[in-house]
């Protein structure tokens, strides 16, 4: 009797072990089958129990899993898109490399012709050159794949390496760049970056003033920013166009007969959103042009 007793106990005690073990089953292939039919993860509350453990665990494998596959799905996306900006920016400065060397195959071409079509070559491709490192730099900035540290650094060392870097382009066109006496400030920003992004606005500046012309760089301190104005004489922003002169490859219609890429002032809008700032743009308060504003937070 107590044998059989024992018995009966025993085959119970299997039937509701599997009984549970098919529920636990069940609902793993559930939870299974939602994320494969639609990427969906069931969920119906937590409780502290050895099958919710491993449901827990089970829906967080597979969460890590769709997390992977949605930043495997945007890094393929960029990439895409990175190709097809590169070839359409590629495409005028290549035929026109390969225009000039068919010319410079011309063996009664004169010395001094020669010379000039290898230049015009030679500034080609540097602007192909340029285009590829300031396009990928933005896409890796984009992608946070750069980062650097930002720390409270005199602005006016920053100042003085991105006036440097735009000196000879306002010489040739006889430029002057003025920058007003300032206090000295200190906002948060990185030296290096923050250098190329006032440089990419003054090279801006440069591009569209007149010869002879007078940029202005105003520095005053806020509460909670220092506000950098740069102030050319050029044709000025139309306001329709604010909102869209930061955007990648954007040129206004004001911009199409001067060389450029539309890339600089991108690229300038990313390194200030990087460092907790920001750029805009209006009219310039002293007469006809554009005023580039950066604002840079203060510790």
């Amino acid at each position: 009797m107590v044998t059989g007793g024992l018995l009966a106990l025993a085959l119970a005690a299997l039937i509701l072990m599997a009984a549970v073990y098919r529920r636990r089953l069940r609902r793993f292939s559930q939870i299974l089958s939602s994320f494969q039919k639609d990427g969906t993860l069931p969920w119906q509350g937590m409780e502290d129990t050895m099958e919710s453990k491993l449901e827990s665990q089970l829906v967080s494998a597979l969460r890590r899993v769709s997390l992977q596959e949605e930043r495997a799905r945007r890094e393929k996306d960029e990439t895409a898109r990175l190709l097809s900006d590169l070839s359409h920016q590629l495409k005028t400065p290549l035929a026109n490399i390969i225009m000039n060397t068919e010319i410079l195959r011309d063996k009664n071409l004169g010395q001094e012709e020669r010379t000039q079509f290898l230049l015009r070559n030679e500034e080609q491709a540097q602007k192909m050159q340029w285009l590829m490192k300031n396009l990928v730099k933005a896409s890796r900035l984009e992608q946070g794949v750069i980062s650097f540290e930002c720390e409270s650094a005199p602005l006016h060392e920053t100042l003085a390496r991105s006036i440097s870097g735009v000196y000879a382009q306002a010489r040739d066109r006889e430029i002057a760049i003025e920058t007003e006496e300032f206090h000295p400030v200190f906002p948060v920003h990185n030296p290096k970056w923050t250098s190329e992004a006032i440089g990419n606005i003054l090279e801006n500046a440069v591009k569209y003033s007149p010869r002879g012309g007078v940029i202005r760089i105003r520095v005053s301190r806020l509460e909670m920013y220092v506000k950098i104005e740069i102030l050319d004489q050029g044709p000025g922003v139309p306001k329709s166009e604010y909102n869209s002169i930061f955007q990648r490859f954007y040129r206004g219609r004001d911009a199409q007969q001067q060389e450029g890429s539309g890339l600089g002032l991108y690229l300038a809008q990313l390194i200030a959103q990087r460092e907790k700032g920001y750029i805009t743009v209006g009219e310039n308060p002293e007469g006809t042009g554009s005023c580039f504003t950066l604002f840079l937070p203060l510790a």
